[in-house]
Formats: C-alpha cells, structure tokens, sequence
C-alpha cells in the first residue's frame, strides 16, 4: 500500500494503494475490517483503482490501517497516488457479511518492491502471487499422488498431510477474517468442507479441492485484471512527451510538466498531449480515440482541442488550458475508476441478499447432514460428505460479482467510445427510461442561432435599435445574446458600456445603457409589464415561421423587435427515430415561445412544452416521472436544475468541465446519436446482468440436485463456485465490445483529412 496523507479540519485523510482485489467481496471485506478499527470515521475502496482512503480521528492510526489490510493478506504496493476525499454520500454497504476469499496473502503479505505503481499490472499473470500459490499446490498435490502410488497403505496420511498444508493459507485468512467481523467467508466454507472431508476419509477428494479453489481464485484476479486493463487502457492515449517552446526554443519534455499557459508545438500525426486552444494555423483532427467520432473535426485559432486527440494535416501550436492531472483523459480514467465504485441498486439487494445466504447456507449444510441419518436412517458418512459438497455450492460468490462485473464493463465499454456514465445506479436507470426530455436551443439546434429580421419601431433607427440591444446582452454567454452581438458587429456597431446589467430569470436581460434602462426580453414580458406593443401581427407572423423574437425596451417604451432561429441539428431527427424505436416518447421542453418550439418538435416528431420558466420545467419533469424514469438532455450549463431534477441528467459538451461534472451522463463527442446509445448501452448491461444471474443461480441448483442425488461429489462442488464466478466475469467483459447500434448516424460536421490537406 502506497500512502498519502490529506489534513482537514474533520480529520486526517489517508490514502493507500492496494494490491489483490479481485471482486466487490474483496471491498467489503476490507471496509468492514477498517471500519472496526479505533479512530477511522469513514472509509473508502475502490475496487478498479485498487485504492483506500480513510478519514481518521482522534487516536485513529494509519500504521494499524496498514497492518489490518495486510493482515487480510493483501500485498503492500509502494507509490504515489491521489488522495480523495472519502466522500459521504458514498454508497457503501459496510454491513456485507459475506467475504469471498481470495489468496491475497501472496507470500504472506509480502510488500513488493516495484518502483513503478502499475508494474504489478505489468507483471504476466502466471508470474503472479496467486499462480505461485497454484504451482506449489499443484505440486503438492502431485507429490501426494506419486507418494500414494508408492505407499499405498498410507495413501489417505499422505493427502491429509498435503490437504492440511494446502489448506493452511486459507485457514489463517479465514481467523484472520472472522476476527475482522467476517466470519462466513468463502475461506470458512472452503476450509470446514475440506477438513470435514479429511474426516470422513475423503482426503484425496479435499486436496484436489483446495487445489481447485485456488486456480478458480487465480482465474477471477486474471479477468479483474482484464477489467482494469480496460480502463488503464483509457489512460495510456496520452502521449508521454510534448514539445513546448521556452526561452525562444523548443524543447521535448514529459506531458505531465505542462503548465498552464505554456505553448505548445503539435506536429502532423502526432497526439494533442494537452487540453488547450489553438494560437495558429488550421488542421483537422481526429478525437476518435476519446469522443468516438469517426471523422476528423477541422480546428483552427481559438478552437479549443482535447488531450490525447491525434493532429492530422498541419503543425498546430497549442495554448495549454488545463494541467496534465485535471485534462480531459485524467478526468474521464478518474471519473471511470470512481463511478464503478457506485453500487447499482441490483447490485445493493444482491450484497444485502448474500448477508443472510451464507449463514442460512451453513444451517441448510447441517440439516443435509443430520436430518436424512436421524430422520429416514439414512447413512452418516455419506450425508455428511454431501453436506459439505452443500457448503461448497451454496457460497454466493458468482451471484455477488455478477452485477458489478457487468457494470464496471459497461461503463468502460461507455467511456472509451464517449459516453461518460457517472455510477452503476445511472447506467441502470437509462436502460428503463420512458421518456427522454431535451433541450432545445444548444441540444436539438445548432446552438448558433442568427439574427434573421430587425424591426425598428416608427422612429428609431435600426442602429439604434442593435445598439441599445447589443449593450444590455454584451456581458452575457447565452446563444441567443451571442447572435445579436454578432449581428451588431457585422454592421460595425460597437456595443456601448453597460451598468447594472441584471436578468429576470427566463424573461428577460436588463442594463443601464447610455442613461436608459433597458430590456431585452420576451413579448410576454413586455405584456406583463402592461406596454402595448403595436406590431402584434409581426410577432404573430415571425413565431409561426419557428422564430424566436425579442422584444427591445428603453424606458418603458418599445424600440423594435429582434427576431432569431436557431436551426435543428444536422443529425436530430435520425437520433430521434431510434427512440421511437425502442418505445420511448421523446418531448422538447423549451423556454422559447409555443411556435418556435413547434416548429422544431415538429420537424423532428416530438411533442413540445413551450414558454417554460426554469421553476415549470421542473413541474414538467416530475409530471414526465408519473410515466416512469425520465432522461433529460440538455447543455450542461442553463438546465441544470432540470438535469438535477431528472431520473438521469445527459449533458451535452466536448469534455468541458461543466458536461463532465453537472448531470449523470455526459456525451463527450456531441452527437445526439449518442442518447440512444447510451439507453442501447445501458440495456445491453441490464442484460448481461440478468445473464450472470441465471448463470450464477442456475449453475447452483443444477449441481444442489445432483449433489443431494448423490451424482456429483466435492469437485463438482468447487466448481460450481469458482466455475460460476469465472463464467460470469467472462460474461461481463463481452461488453468492452460493446459498439452502439447508432454510431454511424450523423454526427457534426467532420472534415475528412484529405480534405483538410487541400484547404491548407
């Protein structure tokens, strides 16, 4: 375990890295152990970032932290890492009786010495602590073999001695757990049924099985292996080096040196290694590898590009915006690593479920060996051998990893084609939606609407009218303030300076301009505010034509109208059908007036709900929860209180921060093909999930009947355990192939290559 320590007021926060965790078993197990011990107020595991992070009180120690992690057999892995805060809302079960035991006592938890912290995951998985542990024990079993063949009058001494020394391991970790608050561990099970077996003169059955129990182990930490490497994966676009220009030269240095604000020279074929805006010169280039899009994007000056994109045609020089810790790549393998931490609500009742399976599968285990001899005369050694095989089979460790394995894949599966799904419980509720709600400026449109009419009042001028316009929305970011900013400055009008610029939430702008106040806002308003405006039939005739018109006051008095329209993304009405498709309503909810937002939904054979302040898009939203669980797409930006109200928030953004971090779901390449992949996405998982399920349970009760009919014996038994686990897990990581059904729609504007290569 890697340490670092964070200092808060609530507390010390510490932070280790470990080694071994193999399923969410492994998380509860240790939760629990750590919990326990004195002065640890909260505690954290992430399974994918193999970390622990611990807030400590008074007295709280991280050296006993450190020891009773180790003394679970985890291996200790020096290096650096981030420390996170534990967070308190985090969706942990530290009640989760049941353990499934792993040999993560490699060598006795051994602390091995690797200057790098992902050399252990470079290291081949037969060179491993685990697959040592097998090749001693498969070693020791063949040893036993050859001394029966030899000796066979002390055959069943030789596999009780070679039982007992196989067993030892598991046995320490199984105390070592009970003393932790984990007493029914697969490790218990594992070991009463083996020395039950030694008993009962089945010594031979009980060193195979202990054999098999520890290459199924080995199999479940190769495919949780596999499951990081998808998300490392993720990380390892970014190149190591980049050329910066200082001192008037240019020099090669590591990505993770950049600083804010450094220049940055990117050849053609190189990788971005940075997020940052373009300074000069124009190329086209390919975000596939982040945001999925098949096409380069053609960029130039002031255009901003993500780390880890590939420059094709021309030598770009790059403004570096973001830190090599906090870029786009970071922030999604981070954001990845911690959402698969979240627990799907399948995944909590299943955890809760296993507390009380164990120990009733313990009780059930004794009536197998009981009830038939005393009950019906039955024969004692025979129903307690299939009492113990009843042990064996009924451990729910298949079952336990069954969600989480497909969940984890289907995040990582999600966020290497540019769907970021923050947590299992998102992914989950997606898939079961029954209404999606957009957006519609910035969402369904461009988000680049223009000015089309300008209606001055008899008596003012158009200038004039622009002007006072442009001077009360020059200190907004709105699309709309944006394109009559630009209409202003096409006609070389300069906005003049505002004071006490100010809005009136979904109606309207207001400012001090040049000693009048004035407002830009909608016709509505303008009623409201009881001014009589004369050229109503104006109004009438633009919103029919799906334009959205603003109203222009000084003083009270009309100025003129200012109508715009924000056209339909090229790719809305190709991402819709496949939502009618699958049995979703889709509905426009938008600020804009009845007519323009008609006009849209419409084209694109949506419903619409217009005229809609914030306050009554959120009435909407929870009238649209009545139907069942509803996504709600918007900008990231202006619906946030909508994305926050929605079962799942989907944020529209190329990795800004605000996509990334305000709703549950975000679209990194800003295609709205991408909502039906995510609802595709999170389908295909609740599928696999209900797969792992039946294989997990279905396995068991096949082998529970040939095992009580006498069929089946301990090695079956095993299996039914470790075979299950290894048959979900490889189940699950199908999904890293997950590829949208929808990926070829139509997306944004993508300019081929060659293309690019002409222009420039």
């Amino acid at each position: 375990m890697s340490e670092l320590v964070e200092r808060e007021d609530a507390g010390e926060t510490r932070s280790w890295r470990i080694s071994g965790m193999d399923c969410p078993s492994c998380v509860a197990k240790i939760e629990k152990a750590v919990s326990r011990v004195a002065g640890v107020r909260e505690v954290s595991v992430n399974l994918m970032a193999e970390t622990l992070t611990a807030r400590l009180g008074p007295g709280g120690d991280p050296a006993t932290v450190a020891r009773t992690v180790a003394g679970l057999g985890y291996a200790v892995v020096p290096g650096t890492l981030p420390a996170p805060a534990v967070s308190r809302t985090h969706d942990h079960d530290h009640d989760h009786a049941h353990d499934h035991g792993h040999n993560h006592a490699e060598a006795g938890g051994h602390v091995h010495a690797h200057g790098d912290e992902d050399d252990e995951a470079d290291t081949s998985w037969w060179r491993a602590g685990k697959a040592t542990l097998v090749w001693l024990l498969a070693g020791l079993v063949a040893a036993a073999w050859l001394g029966a063949s030899l000796f066979p009058a002390e055959a069943y001494w030789i596999f009780a001695a070679a039982t007992l020394l196989a067993a030892l391991p598991f046995g320490r970790r199984a105390v070592a757990l009970a003393r932790a608050g984990s007493p029914f561990s697969i490790e218990t099970l594992m070991c009463v049924a083996a020395l039950g077996a030694v008993i009962i003169g089945a010594a031979e059955e009980a060193a195979i099985v202990v054999l098999l129990f520890a290459i199924g182990e080995l199999l479940e930490n190769v495919a949780a292996g596999r499951a990081r490497a998808g998300i490392k994966a993720l990380g390892s676009l970014m190149p190591r080096t980049a050329r910066v220009e200082r001192g008037g030269a240019v020099a090669e240095i590591p990505a993770d040196a950049l600083r804010l604000g450094d220049l940055v020279q990117v050849r053609p074929g190189d990788r971005v290694p940075c997020d940052g805006i373009i300074v000069e010169r124009q190329s086209a280039v390919d975000e596939s590898p982040v945001t999925g899009e098949s096409m380069p994007v053609s960029r130039g000056p002031g255009d901003a590009v993500i780390a880890a994109s590939v420059n094709t045609v021309a030598l770009l020089r790059v403004r570096v915006t973001a830190a090599a810790s906090d870029n786009t790549i970071s922030r999604i393998v981070r954001m990845v690593e911690e959402t698969t931490a979240s627990r799907a609500p399948t995944q909590r009742f299943i955890e809760k479920f296993s507390i009380y399976w164990t120990p009733a599968a313990m009780a059930v285990s004794a009536l197998v060996m009981l009830v038939p001899p005393l009950a019906f005369g039955g024969d004692y050694w025979t129903w307690i051998y299939r009492g113990l095989a009843v042990l064996l089979i009924a451990c729910p460790c298949a079952l336990v990893i069954s969600v989480p394995a497909a969940m984890a894949s289907g995040l990582s599966a999600g966020a290497r084609r540019g769907l970021l799904i923050k947590g299992g419980a998102a992914l989950e509720t997606i898939g079961r939606a029954a209404t999606v709600a957009f957006d519609k400026t910035g969402t369904l449109t461009a988000g680049r609407p223009r000015v089309t009419d300008i209606l001055p009042m008899p008596g003012t001028e158009e200038a004039a009218l622009l002007r006072a316009a442009a001077g009360v929305e020059a200190g907004s970011a709105h699309p709309l303030a944006r394109a009559v900013l630009d209409a202003a400055a096409s006609r070389g009008i300069q906005a003049p300076a505002a004071t006490d610029a100010g809005a009136i939430l979904g109606k309207a702008a207001t400012a001090i301009v040049e000693g009048q106040l004035v407002v830009v806002g909608s016709p509505i308003h303008a009623r409201e505010q009881g001014i009589l405006l004369p050229n109503v039939d104006d109004i009438t005739a633009l919103e029919a034509a799906g334009k959205t018109v603003v109203v222009v006051l000084a003083d009270g008095q009309p100025l003129g109208l200012v109508a715009l329209r924000d056209e339909p993304r090229e790719d809305a009405a190709a991402a819709i059908a496949p939502l009618k498709a699958m049995g979703l309503s889709s509905v426009v909810l938008t600020g804009d007036n009845e007519r323009a937002g008609r006009a849209i939904a419409a084209s694109l054979g949506m419903e619409v709900r217009a005229h809609l302040l914030p306050e009554q898009k959120l009435r909407e939203i929870q009238a649209l929860k009545a139907r069942g669980p509803v996504v709600m797409v918007g900008d990231g930006i202006n619906d946030a209180p909508a994305l926050a109200a929605a079962s799942v928030g989907v944020a529209m953004g190329s990795g800004t921060a605000v996509a990334l971090e305000t709703a549950d779901a975000a679209l990194l390449h800003e295609r709205l093909s991408g909502v039906a992949d995510l609802i595709a996405l999170s389908r295909a998982t609740l599928a696999n999930v209900k797969q792992n399920v039946a294989i997990a349970v279905g396995l068991k009760l096949v082998l529970l009947v040939t095992t009580m009919l006498g069929v089946t014996g301990l090695w079956m038994a095993i299996l039914a355990d470790t075979g299950a686990t290894v048959l979900v897990t490889i189940n699950a990581l199908r999904l890293l192939r997950w590829h949208g059904p929808f990926a070829r729609l139509p997306g944004k504007r993508a300019v081929p290559a060659d293309t690019m290569m002409r222009s420039a």
